[in-house]
């Protein structure tokens, strides 16, 4: 039986405004990071897919190399589109990204001309799209130039293969570099996308003013510090976790689960009961109490873990004691895995 998409998915919507751009996202977007990929179980997937745009949810953000093996997220991702979203294909916003390795030799990562744009045209290729609605440098390369990695994004756009241009994971410094030489270009820098969670602030430290500043929109990822802000961990390592199997290429690391970082999850989880949400759920609504965040990205297993997480949205609304009551346990957990690629150290 064909796919229908729910007639009633916008009633209640909700969509913030992408810095000053002409584009709205939803609050919560869903990534294809984990669980979409060759491995994984297809039809789980795409009864995800399927249930995140019944809800209203229009913006799916992939990968090159998201999977495993890498490329298969965006392969599976393209057998749904077909399968059941190719007649709605206006109505949804599709990313994906170049940064991280791809293929093997000098020219399968990074930031050159030669890779992200070959790169997008395999990316193509596998969703089976002409174009995507964003298409970002996904790591910061001080090796390359930046006016080389800013002028392919610019290129992929007069193209007409990429629609708007976004970067993840760069400096604030860099970030504004960025943004000059796409204005230079003729093509603003839509949208930037750092990890962000109660664990991992390092972005209000100045990145959300330079984002304002330039007029870019945030999609924060790993809002739920990969699992850690929900109740999964609150009493030890299930055993079909991330962390007892090292998913996401051994990105969980074991060392997450130490007993500072867990006692400040057993604190904030007590929180959450109290305003009547799941820690998954306040830990999303804290990331968009700021407005300047213009969506949070989460991953999801099942149907049951996705309509947690769009549940946040019922409840975005803070009052000061309780912001207060969080800050005192929302620090800094050392889960930043990105840091050393943003500073330059990896």
């Amino acid at each position: 039986m064909s796919y229908v998409a729910e007639t009633k998915r916008y009633e209640g919507a909700q969509f913030r405004q992408c810095g000053r751009s002409g584009i709205v996202l939803p609050p919560v977007s869903l990534g294809l990071w984990q669980n979409f990929g060759g491995t994984d179980v297809f039809e789980t997937g795409r009864a995800v897919v399927r249930r995140a745009f019944d809800r209203g949810m229009t913006h799916f953000d992939l990968a090159n190399n998201y999977g495993p093996p890498y490329g298969s997220a965006e392969e599976n991702f393209g057998q749904i589109l077909r399968k059941d979203l190719h007649p709605y294909r206006n109505e949804l916003i599709i990313s994906s990204k170049a940064g991280w390795d791809m293929w093997p030799g000098p020219y399968g990562m990074g930031g050159s001309r030669k890779y992200l744009l070959a790169s997008l045209d395999e990316s193509l290729q596998r969703m089976g799209l002409e174009y995507v609605d964003i298409f970002y440098s996904h790591r910061p390369s001080l090796d390359v130039p930046l006016e080389e990695t800013m002028g392919a994004l610019a290129h992929a756009v007069r193209q007409g293969k990429a629609l708007y241009v976004g970067i993840s994971s760069y400096s604030p410094e860099r970030t504004r570099e960025a943004a000059k030489i796409l204005r230079s270009e003729g093509v603003p820098l839509l949208i930037h996308q750092p990890s962000y969670s109660m664990l991992n602030r390092w972005i209000e430290t100045e990145l959300l003013d330079t984002l304002e500043d330039v007029g870019a929109g945030c999609i924060a990822f790993s809002p739920l510090a990969q699992g850690l802000l929900t109740n999964k961990y609150l009493n030890g390592v299930p055993e079909n976790s991330r962390a007892k199997s090292g998913g996401a290429g051994g990105s969980f690391l074991q060392s997450f689960l130490n007993e500072k970082n867990l006692k400040q999850v057993r604190a904030l989880n007590d929180m959450a009961q109290g305003r009547g949400q799941t820690l998954a759920q306040m830990a999303i609504a804290w990331v968009l109490r700021d407005q300047r965040v213009t969506s949070a990205l989460i991953g999801a297993r099942n149907v049951e873990q996705l309509d947690n997480s769009l549940d946040a949205v019922k409840k975005l609304d803070f009052t000061q004691d309780e912001l207060d009551a969080i800050d005192h346990h929302a620090q800094e957990g050392g889960i930043d895995l990105w840091k050393g690629a943003r500073e330059g150290t990896e």
